[in-house]
């Protein structure tokens, strides 16, 4: 596959899931929201919290997906193993794991607060347990392409 089609595709799938983001924070969770108030009125004053709480948690989600953005930017213009780009790896891997602390220890603020269900906290586990795999991910993949960055300048230097 040539850089110009893979930078297509990666900036397919960043808009793909950004859109699919944007349906779940904006859309679905609030209905989900509303079918449990409607269910369950007393936790009409969890509402709010909770919601605001999710969409915070989307923010570092939208952030990762601009530094994506750039990535296949970079590849289309073939310069795929630079040091930005390992630097962008870099913050998606800290953004991913600063998201997953923060999506669990606001559960944890939740249970305490009486505003969660013990089983909601264990569900967060696998939903940390992808924020970690996301950000070990792309740690590993900034460090390739900073090694990668470093023998392409060293052969760009012999020739």
């Amino acid at each position: 596959m040539e850089q110009k089609s893979l930078s297509r595709l990666l900036k397919g799938i960043v808009a793909g899931a950004g859109i699919c983001g944007l349906i779940i924070y904006l859309i679905l969770l609030p209905y989900i929201g509303q079918g449990i108030l409607a269910d369950y009125p007393e936790f009409s004053d969890r509402y709010y919290p909770w919601l605001v709480f999710l969409w915070i948690t989307g923010i570092p989600c939208y952030v990762a997906l601009f530094f994506g953005w750039q990535i296949a930017e970079s590849i289309g213009r073939d310069e795929s193993f630079t040091n930005q780009n390992a630097q962008r790896l870099k913050k998606i891997s800290y953004l991913a794991i600063g998201d997953a602390a923060f999506f669990f220890i606001g559960n944890l603020v939740y249970l305490c607060m009486n505003m969660n269900h013990p089983g909601v906290v264990i569900f967060s586990l696998f939903v940390v347990f992808v924020g970690i795999v996301i950000s070990v991910i792309a740690a590993a993949l900034s460090h390739l392409v900073k090694k990668a960055a470093v023998l392409q300048e060293e052969s760009d230097l012999t020739i």
